[in-house]
């Protein structure tokens, strides 16, 4: 028999849901008394499982897919939004593919929102049918793309109450990356000047807001579209990389600068445009690539000495700290990026949803450019 530990009665009562539908409440000096649930609690969901790395024809929606068991420290969500992030398409194509490989069938996704369906024992700060959003770390094999996901407490946190489940859902993954680099990285304060490369981006989006938000200076390029868009969130400056000449464009030095777009070019722009002491972190690191090259064994090491040259070699030619940064799960961030959601300060645009059944054709439309923006998987 199979157990999922659900939380939401007072009194510290401690609520073990059944495979058979069948509860027993188990109070601090009380007896075991049996009980009706106050909702199903399901042992398997629709899902969206990656069976092998190809394009959108691969993915496949199963009707079957088993929940597993809670750890004490995750929480069972009941999926209403998922959205879409580059890295889904990329790992859907063999992206992390030395990683992946030996553990398909995968699930994609890293957002949600959706509502609390049971919690692990140790679970304090989430209740049973609280409104939640967050995000999966990147390497994690069971995604968001099905009906109950899987998530730590502390990758979690209410979800605001002003936004809709899907315009919730585009947020964390995306948020928690810029927050990473910008407040755990670069540490970033009142009065610095914050140069954010790819503010068209979902992530480049957020780091303008995060660093408006902290009191920066924020300045951005992008294409044509997303100027007005990225003034609007409160960049001092937009540059169009696609008819201006970004290095005559932008005046003075930044202390932090995020390349969202990685590559030779604008890394060379990024590096030089930051004072001494500054921080240039890309979305772009090649330990996966790396790896999926050469195999872990050899690939990581590789990745690990050429990120500590490249360390070593700006520190000394340019004064500046170099990074590759990534998103991991940050209660704390995650928090205040639902207060900056709650003040109307963080938000990223929602371009297009489509039904969950409909997973292949919204791969495809991203695939092909079509819709440049967020697109978002609904659950109903």
């Amino acid at each position: 028999m199979r157990f999922l530990q659900s939380r939401g009665i007072k009194n510290n009562r401690r609520i073990t849901a059944l495979a058979d539908g069948i509860l027993y409440c188990k109070c601090v000096g009380e007896g075991s008394l049996p009980c009706l649930p106050s909702r199903p609690i399901t042992t398997s969901c629709r899902a969206v499982l990656l069976p092998r790395f190809g394009g959108p024809e691969v993915l496949e929606l199963r009707d079957n897919v088993e929940v597993p068991d809670l750890k004490q420290n995750e929480v069972l969500v009941r999926t209403r939004a998922v959205s879409m992030n580059p890295l889904d398409t990329r790992m859907r194509s063999g992206y992390g593919r030395s990683i992946f490989e030996p553990l398909l069938p995968l699930i994609l996704g890293r957002d949600i929102s959706g509502e609390v369906a049971a919690v692990g024992a140790s679970v304090q700060s989430l209740t049973l049918g609280q409104e939640v959003f967050g995000a999966l770390h990147p390497t994690a094999v069971r995604g968001t793309y099905t009906e109950y996901a899987i998530l730590s407490e502390d990758e979690l946190t209410q979800k605001p109450m002003s936004i809709t489940h899907e315009e919730a859902s585009a947020i964390p993954f995306a948020a928690l990356t810029a927050w990473r680099a910008l407040k755990s990285t670069a540490r970033i304060s009142e009065g610095q000047r914050v140069l954010v490369i790819g503010g068209g981006g979902a992530v480049g989006f957020a780091a303008i807001q995060i660093a408006v938000a902290n009191g920066c200076q924020a300045v951005t390029t992008c294409s044509s579209q997303s100027i007005d868009r990225a003034l609007a969130a409160g960049a001092e400056q937009a540059i169009d990389y696609t008819t201006e000449d970004i290095e005559l464009a932008i005046k003075g030095k930044f202390d932090a600068v995020l390349d969202t777009i990685g590559g030779p070019e604008t890394e060379r722009i990024g590096i030089n445009f930051l004072k001494r002491g500054g921080h240039y972190m890309t979305l772009q690191g090649e330990a996966a690539s790396l790896a999926d090259r050469y195999g872990i064994a050899v690939g990581l090491p590789i990745a690990t000495a050429l990120l500590l040259k490249k360390q070593f070699q700006y520190r000394y030619s340019h004064g500046i700290e170099y990074f590759w940064t990534y998103m991991r799960a940050d209660s704390e961030g995650l928090v205040e990026i639902r207060r900056l959601s709650e003040a109307g300060r963080m938000h990223i645009p929602v371009d297009k949803t489509f039904p969950i059944t409909q997973v292949r054709e919204a791969h495809e439309a991203k695939e092909r450019k079509q819709i440049p923006g967020k697109v978002v998987l609904e659950f109903n």
